[in-house]
C-alpha cells in the first residue's frame, strides 16, 4: 500500500515561485510519481511526472517551460517546483503513484494524495 501527503501550497502573488512537496509512504521503488492539477469547474489534468529510480522527468502541457518535478529518493519524496505563477495555475494540485499505463492518464495511478490548494492572484 502506498500513501502520499502533499504540502507546500498557499496562496502567492503572480510571479511567484512555489515548491510542493509529496511525501511518499510504502514501496514506491517501481512507481511513476506524478502530479496532476484541478481548477474550479475544469478537468483534472497531468502536469508531471518522474520515473523512479531513473529520473526520467515527464512534462503535461500544464508543466512544460515554468515547472520541475524532482525526487529524493533517501527521503522517498516527490517535489514540483513551480516558477513565475500565474493567476491560471490556480488549483487544487494532487501526487499520484502509478505502476502501469501511459504516463499523462489518471487511470494510469492507483494512489493518490487529498491534494494541496494553491492559489495565485494578479
Amino acid at each position: 500500500q502506498v500513501q502520499l501527503v502533499e504540502s507546500g501550497g498557499g496562496s502567492v502573488q503572480a510571479g511567484a515561485s512555489l515548491r510542493l512537496t509529496c511525501d511518499a509512504s510504502g514501496r514506491t521503488s517501481s512507481y511513476v510519481m506524478g502530479w496532476f492539477r484541478q481548477a474550479p469547474g475544469k478537468e483534472r489534468e497531468f502536469v508531471a511526472a518522474i520515473r523512479w529510480p531513473d529520473n526520467s522527468p515527464f512534462y503535461g502541457n500544464a508543466g512544460r517551460g515554468r515547472f520541475t518535478i524532482a525526487h529524493d529518493s533517501a527521503k522517498n519524496t516527490v517535489y514540483l517546483q513551480m516558477n513565475s505563477l500565474k493567476p491560471e495555475d490556480t488549483a487544487v494540485y494532487y501526487c499520484a503513484a502509478s505502476q502501469d499505463g501511459p504516463i499523462a492518464a489518471q487511470t494510469s495511478y492507483s494512489f493518490w494524495g487529498q491534494g494541496t490548494q494553491v492559489t495565485v492572484s494578479s
